[in-house]
């Protein structure tokens, strides 16, 4: 089957024939049908994180079951099912009390860049390929743990159930589930990229009375706009912080950053009214630190938190969140940019960070 490899940073990706075990006890052989293209992808790409090569990317995908390992019982040949870059176990603590993302399986693929049960199921004359996040989908099939899958209706669109794996989780899940009193608030985002559109679209259906969303690129803020947002700021002209206090008279209620940069991480506490809470999901290079004043934490009673894929419990909200569509409540199609085909993703990537309005698609 053909995939595109990474053989190094800072290197363009290489469309190769690679052969693909069967899958082994507890895996699923899944067609590709679409994957998203994500800044995480880039990431990897860039070495702001590591892995271990030669590796296939691609980790927020779907696509069609076509054969199951021994012992794998919830998941049949024929299913449609979501790709998970981190996966559940069901036993853990964090799995029971309903915050699977924390999942203590989701050192394993960040650590090994292997299959759950250990080794790869990827090779090319011998040599093992290592997979991205337990998915490795910027391929034409993977072979994946069933703990990072999950099954969905088979008539949502691929390209939809591929983007929610990833940017519509963490994007819509921190909204729905960091910020439970966010009806009639104020919520300031900062990057309009496909996490921060998504939390657009939540901040919406939950009600925020103002909705403020940053970047600076000005076709993504007129997305922004077309979504839901009420103000927006264009941080290349403008000084985030003070336009949000002056906006909402005082400061946000939430802010929630998609970029992962310690400069826009400070703005964004800046940017917060008192007792306010900034969430931070975008991800920053290994070893990158934010420097925030004490005192104006304390005195302000502000908080700063993290939040992976949106704190969801995602067997239950992925699945939630995709009825929401088919019920025409949330326009997730609007996300959707330019769709490349597989041997393309070097000019998806490249699309992704220079003019993307959204998530750019691979369809294999």
């Amino acid at each position: 089957m053909k995939a595109m490899v990474m053989y190094d940073t800072n290197a363009p990706l290489v469309l190769e024939d690679l052969e693909l075990d069967a899958p082994g006890p507890g895996e699923v052989l899944v067609r590709i049908e679409a994957t998203g293209v994500c800044h995480s992808d880039v990431h990897y790409l860039t070495g702001g994180l590591p892995a271990r090569t030669p590796i296939v990317l691609g980790h927020e995908g779907a696509g069609i079951v076509e054969e199951i390992g021994d012992g794998v019982t919830a998941i049949r040949p024929g299913d449609k099912v979501v790709l998970m870059w981190r996966p559940r176990c069901g036993e853990c603590e964090y799995c029971l009390s309903g915050v699977p993302a924390q999942c203590a399986l989701g050192r394993v693929h960040g650590q090994t860049n292997e299959l759950l049960r250990g080794g790869t199921r990827l090779s090319k004359d011998g040599v093992r390929y290592h997979h991205l996040m337990g998915d490795s989908c910027f391929a034409e099939r993977a072979v994946v743990s069933q703990e990072s899958l999950v099954k969905i209706d088979p008539e949502v669109p691929s390209e939809i159930a591929a983007i929610v794996g990833c940017a519509v989780i963490t994007g819509m899940g921190t909204v729905l589930n960091r910020m439970p009193d966010a009806a009639g608030k104020s919520i300031a985002i900062i990057g309009a990229g496909g996490v921060g559109l998504s939390a657009v679209i939540a901040a919406q259906l939950v009600g925020a009375a103002q909705i403020i969303v940053s970047d600076v690129v000005p076709a993504r803020l007129e997305k922004a706009r077309e979504l839901g947002a009420t103000h927006t700021i264009d941080s290349s002209r403008e000084d985030f912080a003070s336009r949000v206090v002056e906006i909402t008279g005082g400061g946000a209620h939430y802010v929630l950053e998609a970029i992962g940069r310690g400069s826009t991480i400070r703005a964004g506490f800046d940017a917060l009214r008192a007792r306010g809470t900034e969430i931070v999901v975008g991800l920053g290079a290994v070893g990158d630190e934010l420097s925030i004043p004490i005192n104006l934490l304390v005195q302000g009673d502000r908080r700063v938190v993290g939040a992976l894929y949106g704190s969801s419990n995602t067997p239950l909200q992925l699945p939630e969140i995709l009825r929401l569509y088919r019920a025409g409540r949330i326009p997730l199609d609007k996300l959707l940019d330019k769709t490349f085909p597989l041997a393309e993703a070097n000019e998806a990537i490249e699309h992704l960070r220079s003019a993307a309005i959204g998530r750019p698609i691979l369809v294999p």
